[in-house]
């Protein structure tokens, strides 16, 4: 029976994490890996909380115990990197990371000797790169993608940065950050243990973490460490020097991460190559144009894409040109910077990738397509408070009318129902007002 009780208390653990909008799915791999993370009390403990943001209040009373004893309990969890804590007008609030960005990268963003991270490698490796089903519900199975990659900024000409916006950059987001945490790479971390090391020898301590989630893994357990923005600069420029790719969390508004991926390593570019043409994160807004007249057929460029989208093409005369397939490249940027002849031009995509504002609307863009909309409303009474309430219907206020009626339908809101019928009838502002000489439109950005 204590066998049961405490294989028990993993499964709800399991089932707490695949509550929310990004799971895990259930496992022999995952059971052992939640093992390894959390003890029996732990899980026992986690699998009670809300997913969204909580008090130390809230967890002392689900719980069953004073607040004082639920926030001993809490900052052990924090110290674990199982929790993120926050600050929200003087009151403290705890989260639960999501399996990804989140507590399976946490537990490997630094040496510790508190758990066997050679075994949990091993573990790792066998869910994400042996196992599909993880990797499958992770990067495929909504259209809206958990991450976005950054184009590498010193490769575009003068003309082509008039027209990147400021989301696009990567040097922005560190520019815009508070707080900018800089941990190992969980990737190459994972690999190197599991006895598949980086086949290009990158740099190992260039994981960026920003604002509110690199100050807690800071501050608790040092998962991170907090950097200045001309270190984090310099991170990126190390990066871009060891052919990386930048990919950070798929929103507009600042980002929680950005991850320097090399393609043996990087789950994301794996599936990128695995499933190919299917794209696990979303693209920049570039692509490669390779000049025929200039291209000396060396084939740098072909080496060091991350995904392979560039193949070498045997013309009539015998001489080899580069092509890129432009189904599966991500615009980043990587082969132009390698290419000695400078035959590689980057250009907009001629239609524009859409980026959600914020990580809500990216949560209910989620939600959505993957039929979950309702536990972020329904779970503990997550969104209780009018606060959180007005970020999610105003998310879903900026959804197309499909998706609209999608959430409506999962929400089974009458407010909701007629909130969409009021916004649906009002004039948009496109229909109401003519643009200005030179207004700027979605696909030009701002210096």
């Amino acid at each position: 029976m204590g066998h049961l009780t405490t294989r028990d208390a993993y499964l709800n653990l399991s089932d707490r994490i695949n509550w929310f909008t990004q799971g895990a799915p259930a496992s022999e791999t995952l059971y052992k890996i939640l093992q390894v993370l959390y003890s029996e009390k732990e899980a026992k403990w986690v699998a009670l909380l809300p997913v969204r943001p909580f008090t130390a209040k809230k967890a002392a009373k689900i719980w069953g115990t004073t607040e004082y004893r639920a926030e001993r309990l809490l900052e052990h969890l924090c110290e674990k990197a199982l929790l993120v804590d926050s600050w929200h007008n003087g009151v403290r609030k705890f989260v639960m990371p999501p399996p990804m960005a989140g507590f399976i990268e946490f537990a490997l963003m630094r040496t510790r000797g508190d758990i066997d991270q050679k075994y949990l490698s091993e573990l790792y490796y066998q869910y994400m790169n042996v196992e599909e089903d993880f990797i499958k519900d992770l990067f495929f199975v909504t259209d809206t993608k958990l991450g976005r990659v950054y184009v590498q900024e010193p490769v575009l000409t003068n003309d082509k940065t008039n027209h990147i916006l400021d989301y696009e950059r990567a040097t922005h987001i560190v520019e815009e950050a508070e707080y900018i945490g800089l941990g190992l790479c969980y990737c190459r971390h994972k690999m190197s243990h599991a006895g598949h090391p980086c086949e290009i020898d990158a740099p190992w301590d260039v994981c960026l973490t920003f604002d509110n989630v690199a100050r807690s893994l800071s501050e608790h357990g040092e998962y991170a460490r907090l950097i200045s923005k001309e270190e984090a600069l310099d991170a990126l420029e190390r990066s871009y020097a060891s052919n990386l790719v930048q990919i950070g969390e798929n929103v507009r508004e600042h980002p929680a991460f950005i991850c320097n991926c090399c393609g043996c390593c990087c789950e994301a570019l794996q599936a990128a190559r695995k499933f190919s043409p299917m794209q696990p994160v979303a693209t920049t807004n570039y692509l490669p144009h390779i000049s025929e007249e200039t291209c000396v057929g060396c084939g740098k460029c072909a080496k060091v894409c991350p995904v392979l989208a560039i193949s070498m093409k045997e013309e009539a005369d015998g001489k080899k040109k580069a092509v890129v397939d432009e189904e599966i490249c991500l615009g980043c940027g990587v082969c132009a910077r390698n290419c000695g002849v400078k035959a590689i031009e980057l250009k907009r995509r001629p239609k524009q990738i859409i980026t959600p504002v914020n990580s809500t609307h990216r949560f209910v863009l989620q939600a959505i397509e993957k039929g979950t909309l309702q536990n972020l409303v329904f779970d503990n009474q997550a969104f209780a408070n009018h606060r959180a309430m007005a970020a999610l219907f105003s998310a879903i206020l900026k959804l197309p009318p499909v998706k609209q009626a999608l959430a409506s339908k999962q929400l089974k809101s009458i407010y909701l129902d007629r909130l969409l019928s009021h916004y649906q009838k009002k004039p948009s502002a496109k229909e109401t007002a003519k643009p200005m000489a030179g207004e700027a439109t979605e696909g030009k950005g701002k210096r």
